[in-house]
């Protein structure tokens, strides 16, 4: 197999571009070189900015590809410049979507790929379906043979994943947690999720590269476990061997006093519960399964980032932040018991 990844360095893809390198595939990844210390022995890096198409076009001019995935559009603007490029060059075009573009509240807990797509809280989820519209408008009218994949919370070894953090990722959630302080859950934490391990996402993945069945589709991929944040953050703190002191603070009140975009992130996203139903998946690849529960994965994330300094970002604001919510609900406590 040929492909070409826009991206292929991320947290979602870098699982892929592993896997597919031992796999033996002509892999090439179209980026700005920035992490070449992620890149497999045998991958093929055209350097370049995708968003300079005149480059872009002469790097590609002599290569036609099985495949060709964009990991980083999230406008319709970037995909209309990504059909200019790739209009018959590629037999499969796959674009990264979000499974945080399902109707959010749900009316059905229980996510399928026909599930409505509609979310009034984040525009990140407006721009992925007006992209999912856009490619799908090509598909019917042109015949452009694309493929959209929606990932759900995907995760890797080099940042825990959380509801709650500041702007600087969520290290400082797991040093207030070493350090005995409150963390902050959303919520009362009884709210379902899932976690996916990137490996599992990649096996479904290279699943779908050249699969006839999957092209005109729409399908997101995830581990089939459930867990509420409460145990999300449990098996967090046991990961780090120590114990959890949780604070849980209503997702409206978070939006309504932080800088940061919780709005989106939270009401738009992670306070209401999921549970994917990857059936159609499984059909369209019958040997996918999800292997790493989320107690095993997030082991080893955090003896990962504890073993590299370098993934240990602070985040003082935010830390501020965090206590200054927890002093601000411990006195209207006080005030309502008096």
């Amino acid at each position: 197999m040929k492909a070409l990844f826009i991206g292929g360095t991320g947290t979602i893809s870098s699982a892929i571009t592993k896997q597919l390198v031992t796999n033996g595939a002509e892999l090439y990844l179209l980026n700005r070189g920035n992490q070449k210390n992620r890149l497999p022995e045998g991958v093929n890096l055209l350097k370049a900015d995708i968003n300079d198409e005149d480059q872009v076009s002469r790097l590609i001019g002599g290569l036609e590809f099985d495949v060709v995935a964009d990991f980083i559009a999230f406008e319709p603007a970037q995909l209309e410049r990504d059909y200019r490029l790739f209009k018959g060059k590629t037999k499969q075009f796959i674009f990264i979507s979000s499974a945080s573009a399902y109707q959010t509240p749900l009316s059905d807990y229980r996510i399928t790929e026909g599930t409505p797509l509609f979310n009034p809280y984040w525009q990140y989820s407006r721009n992925k379906i007006a992209c999912e519209e856009y490619l799908l408008k090509l598909y019917r009218e042109e015949g452009f043979p694309i493929t959209i994949v929606r990932p759900s919370h995907t995760y890797d070894e080099r940042s825990i994943p959380l509801g709650v953090h500041g702007s600087k990722g969520s290290w400082q959630v797991a040093k207030r947690m070493l350090e005995n302080k409150p963390v902050i859950i959303h919520g009362d934490g009884t709210s379902l999720w899932t976690m996916t391990h990137n490996r599992d996402f990649a096996r479904g993945f290279i699943g779908l590269m050249g699969n006839i069945h999957a092209i005109g589709e729409s399908v997101h991929i995830t581990s089939d476990e459930s867990l509420t944040w409460n145990q999300i953050y449990e098996a967090i703190a046991d990961a780090l061997g120590v114990k959890l002191h949780a604070i849980h603070v209503s997702s409206d009140f978070l939006d309504a006093c932080s800088k940061e975009d919780y709005r989106g992130g939270l009401l738009g996203d992670k306070a209401n519960s999921v549970v994917f139903d990857n059936t159609k998946l499984k059909r369209l690849v019958p040997d996918f399964v999800a292997t790493t529960r989320f107690y095993q994965g997030i082991k080893q994330t955090v003896e990962y980032i504890v073993a590299h300094p370098e993934l240990q970002t602070p985040d003082e604001e935010f830390d501020h932040w965090c206590d200054r919510v927890v002093d601000a609900l411990n006195t209207a406590l006080k005030i309502i018991s008096e």
